[in-house]
């Protein structure tokens, strides 16, 4: 339960190397944690569980992508985020720099938020994005 709780980064990595090593020689891992950044990139299969319920379960990538709305991740050049706001269709979730991740709503185009980001300036990056655990968490035990 919370094998990583009160330990300091250089024990994370510790314990994570000792957890790679038995599943690296078949052994099947098991535990309880909150620190669902960890559970994301150490775990192949995940359950996320709510008042005894289970919610989602399956391999990590399989449950982040089946869940959650379409989202995008849009990184331009320059330019910063402001561009997002006034966007019909759909919702920033988090911003980055010049990164934005946008949630789109029922019926939305995501062609017309990359036409939006061209506007703004030059678009670097402009893909597909899952919800993380922690974000899927919230979202799962909220509803």
């Amino acid at each position: 339960d919370e094998p990583f709780s009160g330990l300091d980064p250089v024990g994370v990595d510790a314990l994570s190397g000792v957890l790679q090593t038995q599943v690296d020689q078949g052994t099947a891992v098991v535990y309880s944690s909150h620190q669902l950044e960890l559970v994301e990139r150490l775990s192949d299969e995940v359950t996320i569980i709510d008042q005894g319920r289970v919610v989602a379960s399956g391999a990590v990538a399989t449950v982040r992508s089946s869940r959650g709305a379409d989202r995008l991740k849009v990184e331009l050049a320059d330019g910063g985020t402001g561009w997002a706001d006034g966007l019909t269709g759909a919702k920033v979730v988090r911003r980055d720099g010049n990164e934005v991740v946008l949630e789109l709503l029922p019926g939305a185009d995501d062609q017309d938020v990359l036409d939006a980001a061209r506007r703004a300036g030059r678009v670097r990056s402009f893909r597909r994005e899952a919800p993380t655990l922690t974000e899927l968490f919230r979202e799962v035990v909220s509803s």
